[in-house]
């Protein structure tokens, strides 16, 4: 049975790569545009059930506009579902990402200036020039301390996670002000380099080696329940985003488990070790 997260195809319209094997009454390739807003819900149906978001400058390829609703593909992860067009635009290829929790849009290369928006982590953003420790944007000046080039990589994922400390739990959120288990998983995975799904059940499945129950535990490493998932900041210390807490948090794997088994998501299903990155 198809994954419908990934079947880009509706009543409508289908990928061209479908042909033959979807029935549909157009095929196209699409076209590639990026996220124009600081951050977009990617739905599973128009005006349904948030899935994920999309963060700026994003890539998104557009299979079908129809009824102010974009349907197509996340060019970063294959996530198919429906945008509001709104949210796509006109945006320069970028070259430097948001390298913190989030990043303000400043009306000049000033601290005190206005601000005019706030980027969340892993946005895109083109840069043309620097003048006074700001880069200027089409959108507005970012401190250059809050950028870094695309190319650059955080190794450390564990590290990454705990940008997000205090971050409000929030059902398929990716941005620094909203975030649920999984997205924290994917961000952190993303800022190094590596490919990530989307979803819980999706990291499960595709990440790692499991580990053996008495195996000790390491940095980095994946703990995953029936619908839920946090990483290892050491040994003994989990962070997540879960809905207990309602936000991003530490607490020992221990007393995560023994409340998580009690009252949610069961026992754990396996505990996953990445492997190096190439």
């Amino acid at each position: 049975m198809t994954d419908r997260r990934f079947l880009a195809a509706n009543a409508r319209v289908a990928e061209s790569g479908l042909r033959g094997r979807v029935d549909a009454p157009a095929y196209t390739d699409g076209t590639a545009e990026r996220i124009a807003l600081p951050h977009a819900d990617l739905c599973r149906a128009p005006g349904g059930a948030r899935d994920k978001q999309m963060l700026f400058g994003q890539g998104f390829r557009v299979l079908e506009r129809h009824e102010g609703w974009a349907f197509g593909i996340d060019m970063a992860d294959g996530y198919v579902g429906y945008l509001p067009e709104a949210a796509l635009g006109d945006t320069p290829r970028p070259t430097h990402r948001i390298g913190q929790r989030g990043a303000h849009l400043y009306s000049a290369p000033n601290f005190k200036s206005p601000e005019r928006g706030l980027l969340s982590f892993l946005s895109c953003v083109a840069v043309s020039d620097e003048t006074h420790g700001f880069h200027r944007t089409a959108q507005g000046y970012i401190a250059a301390q809050h950028l870094v080039p695309l190319a650059q990589h955080v190794p450390d994922i564990a590290a990454t996670a705990t940008l997000f400390l205090g971050t409000p739990y929030l059902w398929g959120g990716n941005t620094g002000t909203g975030i649920d288990c999984s997205g924290l998983i994917q961000m952190a995975l993303w800022a190094a380099g590596r490919t990530c799904p989307r979803d819980s059940d999706l990291q499960e499945a595709q990440l790692g080696v499991a580990l053996p129950d008495d195996a000790p535990l390491e940095r980095g490493d994946l703990i995953f329940w029936s619908g839920h998932v946090g990483m290892m900041l050491d040994p003994e210390t989990l962070i997540h985003a879960n809905a207990h807490h309602m936000r991003v948090e530490t607490e020992p794997l221990a007393e995560a488990t023994a409340r998580i088994g009690a009252r949610e998501f069961g026992a754990i299903t396996v505990r996953k070790r990445l492997e190096p990155a190439p």
